[in-house]
Order: structure tokens, then sequence, then C-alpha cells
């Protein structure tokens, strides 16, 4: 019987620009085939973390372009669909894509098998047409340019989802989505959210951070980990934390932090990114996980969850697989500043229930072990 060991794999991923929940899952897969190159469509190496830095990395013509044209893919948006198709993938057994959106878009030859793990169908294209349209536009005619961008992308992302022998969604909302959209079946292996951030903090260690934060953890800090994009509702969680004057923390960047800081009060605080070493440190100190988006999964909640801090999380979308009420964290309804006001009020008067073992159990269910596990197996299964 062939094992992995004798098949040549190869690795792709999206892209390798910023580093969230998402190059998590690509960091697991990266270990179990250590020797597995990665394609990606484009990459910002000075971003790269330590686990990237001796890896063989391909990426495709549009690295060649100029900076500010990598730095804005929205502009490059017509050629995204073409850039995974150039990837020469011809002397590999098994091709692993880790893909939100264009990954699972490779073209393979007829007897490489070609498994994605899809982490989410592309929302902007799909059931966040209408958002995306009204955030990008500037003008009927470029509207009406803008709508046929879409239709050609969504009619490509249809005929690209069927492209996989094998779909892995990463929880069973994103299955039920995927069902919907591209009218396939997919497993459901939950991504690696435990031990990556887990073992960078030492038994017995106490969170230490600037004069800023320590001043907030006198009080018990509210806690942000994400991407700021407009999808993320952190304007909202601002809005919220502003009325009710509470200490919150955020971590992370993106293209909406000029703008949250300026309508954030002196009770919020921003730290941009941090490496594992520091956000474990983070997690560690917060007294509560905010996530107001409608998510597909959501790794940094349950990252925070291996802490034992509880979460306050929208009812919605992946966040319904992850908490359990009462116990490991509460919800809300809509992502609405009064609403969200409400759940911390809710959150605070049930805090002294929560058990924190009980917290870091529901964790564990997600660890990195059992995906691996998981995922080893699933190959094993179709292919070895």
């Amino acid at each position: 019987m062939l094992e992995t060991k004798d098949l040549k794999i190869a690795l792709v991923h999206d892209f390798l620009v910023e580093f969230g929940g998402a190059e998590r899952v690509l960091k697991a897969l990266a270990e179990m085939f250590p020797e597995a190159p990665i394609y990606t469509m484009l990459a910002e190496k000075a971003n790269f973390p330590a686990w990237l830095e001796n890896r063989k990395i391909e990426t495709s013509f549009l690295q060649k372009w100029p900076k500010f044209l990598r730095r804005r893919k929205k502009w490059l948006l017509p050629l995204l669909p073409v850039a995974p198709e150039t990837f020469n993938l011809r002397e590999y057994d098994l091709v692993i894509s880790s893909s939100g959106a264009w990954s699972k878009g490779i073209v393979t030859r007829l007897d490489t098998i070609h498994i994605s793990y899809l982490h989410s169908p592309m929302r902007f294209v799909w059931d966040m047409n209408g958002e995306y349209l009204e955030e990008q536009r500037k003008g009927r005619a470029l509207n009406f340019f803008m709508r046929l961008i879409l239709n050609y992308i969504r009619v490509w992302d249809f005929a690209a989802a069927d492209r996989p022998e094998y779909l892995v969604a990463n929880s069973y909302y994103t299955k039920d989505r995927i069902k919907k959209y591209y009218n396939r079946e997919a497993n459901v292996i939950y991504p690696p959210a435990s031990k990556p951030i887990r073992n960078y903090l030492p038994t017995g260690r106490q969170a230490k951070q600037d004069t800023n934060l320590r001043k907030t953890q006198d009080t018990g800090y509210f806690l942000v980990v994400s991407r700021l994009s407009a999808y993320k509702n952190i304007n909202v969680i601002i809005e919220a934390f502003n009325k009710l004057e509470l200490p919150l923390v955020i971590v992370g960047k993106g293209e909406q932090e000029k703008y949250l800081r300026s309508i954030a009060g002196k009770n919020i605080k921003f730290l941009g990114f941090q490496p594992d070493e520091e956000l474990a440190e983070i997690y560690a100190g917060a007294r509560c996980f905010i996530f107001a988006n409608v998510d597909d999964f959501g790794i940094a909640p349950v990252e925070a969850m291996n802490f034992g801090v509880p979460v306050l999380g929208i009812r919605k979308g992946g966040m319904k697989e992850i908490i359990i009420e009462g116990k490991t964290g509460e919800f809300f309804d809509c992502a609405t500043p009064e609403v969200i006001a409400d759940g911390v009020r809710r959150l605070r008067e049930n805090e002294h229930s929560y058990d924190k073992e009980v917290i870091k159990a529901q964790a564990r269910e997600f660890s990195e072990e059992r995906f691996k596990k998981e995922f080893l197996a699933f190959i094993e299964d179709k292919i070895v």
C-alpha cells in the first residue's frame, strides 16, 4: 500500500501577505508535509513568520508587478482567477489547496489528486455581493463595470469549485454554504485553533504589556483579535464600548485601522499586529473575547477559549458550533451597538458561573492534533 511519504505533494494557498486563521491551517499542513513546496499568488516575505522562512515558496506572475499594485488586490481583481491556473503542478501526485477564494481553481493533470480545504465559498460574489458593491460604489458607470466583473468571477468560482476531487469544509456552516453555492458535498474537519498559541505561554508567567495595557488589565479588559476589515464589524464593537466605557483591547491590522482609531474612545487600545509570543499573554489576560461578524468558523475565539476566556459572539455562522451558551460564553443576535452592549451586560452577570476548565476543554475539541489526525486519515481513506 502507498504511504503519504511515497507521494509527491504540493500545498497551495491564496496569499502569504497577512497572517490570520487561514494561515494557521496552512502552518499545520506545512508541518504535516515538510518537504512540500507552497504555491501562492502573492507573498510578502518581509511579513513571513519563522515557520515560512526556509520553505520553498512559488509565486504567480502577479509577484512581478509593482508593489503598489500588489498591495491593492482589488485593482487586480480581473486577473486573480487567472493566477492560480498558471501554476505548474504537473509533477505532483497530491495537491492540497487551502482556499479562501482562489486556490481551489488550480489546474492539475488527470491523475493528480486535488483536495481543497475550503475556509469559505467566495463571500463577495455570493452571499455578500450586495454589501461589496455598496462598499465599492463610486458612480453608476463604475458600479456597472464592477457588476460585470463580479458576474465573471461568480461563473469562474462555480466552475473552479468543481475541479478538486475532494472538498473539505472548516465547519458544518461552511459545508451547507458549499452545497448551496457549488452543489457539492464536503467533509468537515475543524481547523487547528489551540496548540499554536497555547504553547507560547510559559507556566506561571504573568501577562505583561506596555503601561497602557497594564492599566486595562487592572480592571480586566475585553478583547478583539481580527483583521481590521469592514466585514468584521469592529466599528460596531467600538461604538458599543464607547457607550459602555469599559476597557477594550484590539489586536490586528487592516485597511480600516485609521478609521477605527478615529472613532475609538480613550478606553480602547489598539496594539496592531502581535507575534504569537505576545498574543498568548494578551489572550491570557483578557476578561472576555468579542466576535461580531458572521464567519464560517472563527479561529481567534477558540484561541481565547484555550486560556479559559469566555466568548461573546454573534448567534450565526460557525460561532454556533463553538460557543456553549452559559458555559463557554454568550450570544447576541445581531451586530448593533445596543445588542452587543446588552450581550456584555449578560456576560458580566453570568461571569461568576464560567468554569475556565470547561472553556479550555471545549477549545481542545478544535485542537491542532485533532486536525492533523483527521486530515491524514481523510487522505489515507481517499487516496493511499
